[in-house]
């Protein structure tokens, strides 16, 4: 009898445990990747990935380095679920006049890539963000 008693309450509470957790909301993928620190990394790791590369960094030659970090961690932040705000401009006005080519616009895709590798994404996260952060990518090209 002591036994059924056991099993009851051991049962019970697994159902508990189980309603619990379907209630629970999904985890956003800004959580996933590790929040605020993660979107740091990947900013600083990408602003590297670009001082390296002469054909990309073209394209940052007058850019304020400070400001791009400070909006690109937003915009990472609110395009993957976070509790941050996006001020900065569109990708469109951001991106009007330098008529980026397809080439370029996937080197520099390849380039974020290996910032969130260094950051500590896993591929299945990296593609996560890539998929986000496609939406704008017609914003992007031949502006």
């Amino acid at each position: 009898m002591v036994s059924f008693i056991k099993a009851s309450v051991l049962i019970f509470c697994l159902f508990l445990v189980a309603c619990a957790n379907q209630n629970k909301a999904p985890e956003s993928l800004y959580d996933d990747v590790g929040g605020q620190p993660v979107m740091i990394k990947i900013t600083d790791n990408f602003i590297q990935e670009i001082s390296f590369n002469r054909t990309i960094y073209q394209y940052f030659a007058k850019t304020n380095i400070d400001r791009f970090r400070e909006k690109f961690i937003e915009y990472l932040c609110v395009s993957t679920g976070g509790p941050c705000q996006y001020t900065g401009d569109t990708m469109l006005k951001v991106h009007q006049g330098q008529k980026i080519t397809e080439a370029d616009f996937n080197t520099t895709v390849d380039l974020l890539v290996a910032a969130m590798k260094d950051a500590g994404l896993t591929y299945p996260q990296q593609n996560r963000v890539l998929e986000v952060l496609a939406k704008t990518r017609r914003e992007m090209l031949y502006q």
